[in-house]
């Protein structure tokens, strides 16, 4: 079920987060007036699908633009938009609804009072390093199962029954998404570690540089995957081109040593003098089908021969 519209509220000692799913321009414009530095550009940044990672400074706040993948039916994965407004004592995060851990974590903040103040008890700087700590965790139980696609389609790969050239493409395309948000995500975190530290007190560097490791991994397992699968797209189109020469090999010795009997039938087909044919009357030595049998052995034996001449040559060898 798609999440409804809505915006809600937690405090937790003076820190407040808002969290925005599917804002309309009005909801961010409301938002502005509790806080009179928001630009008004970025309200339009948070609702834009299009807009390329980013971070904006301010004197007192930040605005931050970052990408993380979701699931979809259609294309495996999507990425979605995550906008966020960082202050001294808030953190407002704007979404469509499409980032269930965000929504995971907005809930225990609310229900759990002991875990709130473990997420919440700090700063805001800690505050978004553990919404974007669950993000890239949830990013690597998305990509395992990339990976234990790529392990499933191994078998595929080489077996001669079925093509895997479709299901290569479908994990090419996956694994290019996310490889193309990692490499975004990466450099974000990189500057934003930089910035959230003006507001908190305490050192965020080595929170953050946990974050940084857990990245560098996904990017790491995503070269490798990339890796995998092209060596799986080059094993299968050798294999299919193996197996297409295989059936034209086939083909054509078929259609060669039919030429003996294709040239022996043109040949009695003709309107001409022919020993055995319709003008000058069939033999019968070997009874009435002596012209037949004649006309057989005449059109098989040049086949034999061929036959035992390519058997010879190893073209009709099985392939070790």
């Amino acid at each position: 079920m798609e999440a409804q519209k809505r915006q809600e509220s937690v405090t937790n000692n003076g820190l407040t987060w808002t969290d925005m799913q599917k804002p309309a321009y009005a909801d961010l414009v409301e938002l502005g007036k509790k806080h009179q530095s928001f630009n008004k550009l970025n309200f339009e940044d948070s609702l834009s699908k299009i807009q390329l990672p980013k971070i904006d400074r301010y004197e007192d706040h930040v605005f931050v633009i970052m990408h993380f993948p979701t699931p979809d039916k259609e294309r495996g994965f999507v990425f979605s938009q995550l906008s966020i407004f960082m202050g001294a004592d808030y953190l407002v995060t704007v979404h469509q609804g499409e980032l269930k851990p965000i929504e995971e974590l907005f809930n225990i903040c609310v229900k759990d009072d002991s875990l709130r103040q473990t997420i919440m008890g700090k700063s805001s700087g800690y505050l978004l390093h553990k919404i974007i700590d669950t993000l890239v965790d949830d990013m690597l139980h998305l990509l395992m199962k990339v990976v234990g696609n790529i392990e499933d389609i191994e078998d595929l790969v080489f077996d001669e029954r079925f093509s895997a050239s479709r299901q290569l493409a479908l994990l090419r395309r996956e694994i290019t998404t996310l490889r193309r948000i990692v490499l975004h995500l990466k450099r974000t975190v990189i500057d934003l570690t930089k910035d959230v530290q003006r507001f908190s007190k305490e050192d965020l560097s080595a929170y953050f540089k946990d974050v940084q490791d857990h990245v560098e991994k996904v990017a790491e397992t995503l070269e490798e995957a990339k890796e995998t699968v092209e060596i799986y797209k080059d094993t299968d189109f050798v294999l299919s081109s193996e197996k297409t020469n295989k059936i034209l090999a086939v083909l054509t010795i078929i259609f060669t040593l039919s030429i003996p009997a294709t040239v022996i039938g043109a040949f009695y087909g003709m309107n001409v003098n022919i020993p055995g044919g319709i003008q000058t009357g069939p033999w019968t030595q070997l009874g009435p089908y002596t012209t037949f049998i004649f006309v057989l052995l005449i059109s098989l034996v040049p086949a034999a021969l061929m036959f035992v001449w390519f058997y010879r040559l190893g073209w009709l060898e099985r392939p070790r």
